[in-house]
């Protein structure tokens, strides 16, 4: 089963990526947005089929959904500033080390570490 679900999202990326180029007069993000969704989307199936997630997957596709929507942002004028894909990507990687410190908060924490010989 697990197989199954990264063919399909394989398959999805490579098809999304594909009709992306082909409909190039879509805005500047939603590529990234796709890509986003898809791989968020291939960790929300895991979880709900009891299958461990893979965090790379969850931050990249989170990365993805970030930068896709402020490259969107930034094309359709939302915002009233010019977004950096740096600046972007450091906020989006702080944010993720932080959730991903606040839900492993505990773990490991009981066992001493051994400084040199007992």
């Amino acid at each position: 089963m697990k197989r199954d679900l990264e063919t399909w999202a394989w398959a999805a990326l490579l098809i999304w990526l594909g009709v992306r180029n082909l409909l190039a007069f879509l805005p500047e993000g939603t590529g990234a947005l796709g890509v986003g969704l898809i791989l968020l989307g291939l960790n929300a199936v895991r979880a709900r089929l009891d299958i461990p997630i893979k965090p790379l997957t969850s931050l990249i596709g989170g990365l993805a959904l970030v930068w896709g929507g402020t490259k969107l942002a930034n094309e359709l004028w939302i915002l009233p500033f010019e977004v950096s894909a740096l600046s972007t990507v450091m906020i989006s990687l702080g944010i993720f080390l932080l959730i991903w410190e606040w839900m492993h908060a505990g773990e490991n924490r009981s066992q001493p570490v051994s400084g040199g010989k007992t």
